[in-house]
């Protein structure tokens, strides 16, 4: 993920989430392999950005690019409907809210994708001066993005999703060939895989459940696929 920022101590650059739960899941199997999730840290840059994190108090900094972008649009809208959400926007902005934050319909979540404001992604607004990864997971949390897991002693892998997806999806993350044979999926939580010797341990024990691929992902599962192709 690529979060732009400004007015922050922070250094630009690919920085490794300090994600605790993969942590626990590392020191667990003690595997071959880690892959932990990374962020990039881009200052100054919100077009090619993912997310933003700024101080509460500079938020008018980002707000008033999209000002100008908006109102710049409205002396040429095409349509009424267009013209009616640039106008929208605009108090939004002018009360310092950033566009993730606003109340929109279906149809205008349509366009403003299409328009891409920069306040439209997840904004961030951090408070105090709070460590880096403190920053990252605020970010993340804006952003409704919550981890699965792979575990064992070949890997420990922690994947991001956004929330509500389906097993089958996450399943797609891991490799193609797993979302296209998709059988059944094999979860357990976290906490509960805390209890477990392994994977296995946790289906003696009655903790890892079968479901289906309707199934939606919880923060922290640990999950394995059975698949056929």
């Amino acid at each position: 993920m690529k979060i732009g920022f400004t007015a922050l101590e922070l250094s630009e650059g690919k920085v490794k989430y300090r994600d605790p739960k993969m942590d626990i899941l590392v020191e667990k199997h003690q595997p071959k392999k880690i892959s932990p999730f990374y962020v990039e840290f881009i200052k100054n840059e919100f077009i090619k950005s993912e997310a933003v994190a700024i101080p509460k108090g500079h938020v008018l900094d980002l707000l008033i690019l999209d000002i100008e972008k908006c109102e710049a649009r409205l002396e040429r809208c095409e349509t009424e409907e267009e013209k009616a959400l640039m106008q929208k926007c605009i108090e939004y902005l002018e009360k310092e809210t950033p566009l993730c934050d606003g109340d929109f319909s279906a149809a205008e979540h349509d366009l403003l994708n299409r328009f891409a404001p920069v306040s439209y992604k997840p904004v961030a607004l951090i408070e105090g001066t709070p460590a880096e990864n403190d920053i990252i997971r605020q970010t993340l949390e804006k952003a409704k993005v919550i981890f699965f897991y792979t575990a064992g002693p070949k890997e420990v892998h922690a994947w991001p999703v956004q929330k509500n997806t389906d097993i089958v999806t996450c399943a797609g993350k891991i490799h193609t060939d797993l979302a296209r044979g998709f059988i059944k999926g094999d979860v357990v939580s976290f906490d509960d895989y805390t209890q477990c010797h392994n994977f296995n341990d946790g289906k003696k024990k009655g903790l890892v459940k079968v479901v289906e691929r309707d199934y939606i992902i919880q923060d922290g599962d640990i999950i394995e696929i059975r698949f056929g192709v």
